[in-house]
């Protein structure tokens, strides 16, 4: 079993006075297993970087504690300095030194008789060696995100933190050094925290995923437990795209925009209140009443998943590529039979009869 490198126990925080209770974070517990790649997940404004800052010591907790190595180092009466922690951080936007070249930017902030053969065999790691002599100004944008994890690994960190480095790239790019960042990490023996609103990303290089709403941790699991089990309608919308739908219980059946739904077969689903489906648990129908219409498609190679605007709700739906609807099309919708959806609360599964 992996020992716990960070904990963060019941950390609350805000960024004015107590009694204004606007609470960027709420009642955060978080753990971060030795050697694990975590990610923060969630969308802009979630507490995300903030959760981070805390980490890294550039903010303080109002309530609650944070651990490193079992060491206090974050609570509302103490804050260890960022320079103590031995926490290396990655930033958004590289923050390098634009007057220093590759070399001098990674050993900024080492002793000047240190030994620097970790600086040349982390350079060699990353591809940079070749490249010691330029400005950030004459690297390309991967090189300089090479460049920015370079400089925090240099000092032989125990835990990094990166805050949406790969954000400012490329596609290309950003797939090929998300790929090489968990392998880079355990070369290393370094833990590590990415913040990032990337569901993709996330679920592609992390070895566990905390996501994150309004300051609030939903659920952090492995990729594969968020995938099959997502804890909350929210988890299933923002990692997985799913559709969430009001439902109400009545007489055995599920009442929805959608269509009725027969669970006289299911218990529990009495004090459902949302219905989690994909996209392909649903089809347009052909009937005289049109009430939806088409909004938006995105093409991906053999289908299209085309969204549609039924009242209030926006839905996403498996469409055949070889079958051309356009948008602002007049439509309607159901459910599949055989299809399967989630009911919340309580997360019951079910299949359309």
């Amino acid at each position: 079993m992996h020992s716990v490198h960070l904990k963060l126990d019941n950390i609350w925080h805000n960024y004015g006075p107590l009694e204004s209770c606007n609470w960027t974070l709420k009642s955060v517990d978080l753990e971060l297993f030795r050697g694990e790649l975590l990610g923060l997940l969630g969308p802009s404004g979630c507490g995300k970087t903030t959760l981070l800052r805390l980490i890294a010591g550039f903010e303080q907790p109002s309530k609650g504690f944070i651990t490193l190595d079992n060491q206090l180092i974050s609570s509302s009466s103490k804050l260890l300095p960022p320079e103590r922690r031995g926490v290396g951080m990655v930033f958004q936007d590289y923050a390098l030194f634009p007057h220093l070249d590759v070399w001098k930017n990674v050993c900024f902030g080492l002793s000047r008789n240190c030994d620097k053969s970790r600086v040349i065999w982390i350079l060699e790691l990353l591809g940079l060696a070749d490249l010691r002599y330029r400005y950030p100004h004459e690297l390309s944008g991967g090189q300089r995100q090479r460049l920015a994890l370079a400089r925090s690994l240099a000092p032989g960190p125990s835990l990094v933190v990166l805050d949406e480095p790969f954000c400012s790239l490329d596609v290309q790019v950003r797939l090929r050094l998300r790929n090489e960042l968990a392998s880079v990490l355990k070369t290393c023996s370094a833990s590590a925290i990415l913040v990032t609103h990337d569901p993709q990303e996330a679920v592609a290089i992390c070895d566990r995923v905390a996501v994150l709403r309004n300051g609030e941790i939903h659920q952090c699991s492995t990729p594969s437990e968020l995938i099959h089990r997502p804890a909350t309608p929210f988890v299933g919308s923002f990692v997985l795209s799913r559709n969430i739908v009001p439902a109400r219980y009545k007489d055995g059946l599920l009442l929805t925009p959608i269509g009725n739904i027969n669970v006289h077969e299911y218990e529990n689903c009495q004090y459902t209140s949302e219905l989690m489906v994909d996209e392909r648990s649903l089809q347009l129908i052909d009937e005289d009443l049109k009430n939806a219409v088409v909004i938006g498609r995105e093409y991906f190679g053999n289908h299209w998943i085309i969204r549609i605007k039924l009242d209030n709700l926006i839905l996403r739906v498996w469409h055949p590529i070889d079958k051309q609807i356009e948008v602002g099309t007049k439509c309607s919708i159901g459910f599949k039979t055989g299809a399967n959806g989630t009911c919340y609360p309580g997360a019951n599964n079910l299949t359309f009869a």
